[in-house]
Formats: structure tokens, C-alpha cells, sequence
């Protein structure tokens, strides 16, 4: 409780940890809250909760709350999670998938993930397994970072034309990027401009919290 309230004044670290994707892996204590982050920036929890949840209110809480099955790629401490459970009230199955099976141990011992009843981790490649998977989705969120930089593959036609496949009709992709300099810039506007499907939507929340866009693809039937 003391480091809790010390943290309204500044950080408190209580947890750190070299990582093999993400250089290295902290928990801190900020502005009251637990908060997980990389070298370079925020993992889970603060910002990152704070994006994501703009990008689920543009879907429509509502609609949210009618789906069955939500697809996570890339849970980390899992606060995307946290928000479909207990701020939107979202008590169908979450199935996360996440490379990094440490960064899970952490989510557990400090947000407590494996108390979550809905949730199904699985630790694996977030390409692998859209590749491998039969089930077909209501909401697909993409937040894939190793620190600041995202992987190629998730700019791909090929990984693109895949998350669309596994979504069901009426169903959307909530796409979480970094934009941190012009390369960024021009590699979303190359995926927004090419994007031509018939029967969805693409559209971008830009600048979100200064570094941030949003992608959001609605499936339309």
C-alpha cells in the first residue's frame, strides 16, 4: 500500500526481468496502478489500456457484449483482457496467444490472468497459429510488439487475407501500430489504400496517446 501511494509522486519499480523478445520486462507501480513495460514502452496497463479501449469503443461496447468468441494476438500482462471483462462486461470466450510464455508467468503472478474463467492462453507464434486455427472469430485484436519494433508478417497480404478469413460475418479486427517515424507512416498508408475486399471496411484512429494508430476492419456480412 505504501509503494502504491509513494507512486503518485513517482514510479515505483517492484519487478524486473531480461527478456529474449523484449530486452527486458518491469513492473511498476504508476500513479496508483500496476503497470507492466518494456525497455522502451508500455506493455500492458497505462497507455496501452487506454488506446486499446478507444479503439473497443469505436467498435461499439454493445456489440461487443453480443459476440461469443474474441481472438487476442499478443496478451502480454493482458490488460486488453482486463477491459473486455470487467469494464465492457464481455463474458464469452477469449482465446489469447502469446509467444512469450514468461511474459504469462508475470501476467499471473501480478494481474492475476489465470483467474480469468473465459480465457484460454495459448503460447505460440500469433502467424502460426492464425494459420492453424478452425475456429472462426467475432473480434480479432492484433497488438504484436517485441519492445518498439512490430514483426514484418503482420503487414503481409498473406497474414492480412488470413485474419480476415477466421473472422465470422459482421466481425472486426482492432489493429494496435506504433508509428514512431516516416517508414512507420507510409507502411499503414500502403495497408489502408491497397485494402480493396468486397464486403469490408477498413478505417484508422490516428494518433492515438501521440505514437499510436489504430486500425479497425469490419467485416460487413
Amino acid at each position: 500500500m505504501f509503494k502504491r501511494l509513494l507512486s503518485y509522486f513517482y514510479p515505483i519499480k517492484i519487478y524486473s526481468q531480461k527478456s529474449t523478445l523484449s530486452k527486458s520486462l518491469e513492473i511498476t507501480w504508476t500513479n496508483g496502478d500496476l503497470v507492466m513495460d518494456s525497455l522502451n514502452t508500455n506493455y500492458s496497463y497505462g497507455s496501452l489500456q487506454r488506446i486499446l479501449k478507444l479503439g473497443l469503443k469505436n467498435i461499439g461496447f454493445t456489440k461487443i457484449q453480443k459476440m461469443e468468441h474474441i481472438l487476442v494476438l499478443g496478451v502480454a500482462g493482458g490488460s486488453v483482457i482486463k477491459t473486455l471483462v470487467d469494464d465492457i462486461k464481455f463474458f464469452g470466450k477469449i482465446t489469447g496467444v502469446e509467444i512469450d510464455s514468461e511474459i504469462i508467468k508475470i501476467a499471473n503472478q501480478y494481474f492475476q490472468l489465470d483467474q480469468i474463467p473465459q480465457l484460454e492462453i495459448v503460447i505460440d507464434d500469433a502467424f502460426e497459429f492464425v494459420l492453424k486455427t478452425t475456429e472462426k472469430y467475432d473480434l480479432i485484436i492484433v497488438d504484436i510488439f517485441q519492445d518498439t519494433k512490430m514483426p514484418n508478417f503482420l503487414f503481409e497480404n498473406y497474414f492480412i487475407d488470413r485474419i480476415c478469413f477466421i473472422l465470422k460475418k459482421k466481425a472486426f479486427i482492432l489493429f494496435n501500430t506504433m508509428l514512431l517515424n516516416k517508414a512507420d507512416n507510409l507502411r499503414n498508408q500502403k495497408l489502408i489504400t491497397e485494402f480493396k475486399k468486397e464486403y469490408f471496411t477498413i478505417k484508422s484512429i490516428p494518433r492515438v496517446e501521440q505514437h499510436n494508430e489504430l486500425i479497425v476492419i469490419e467485416k460487413l456480412s
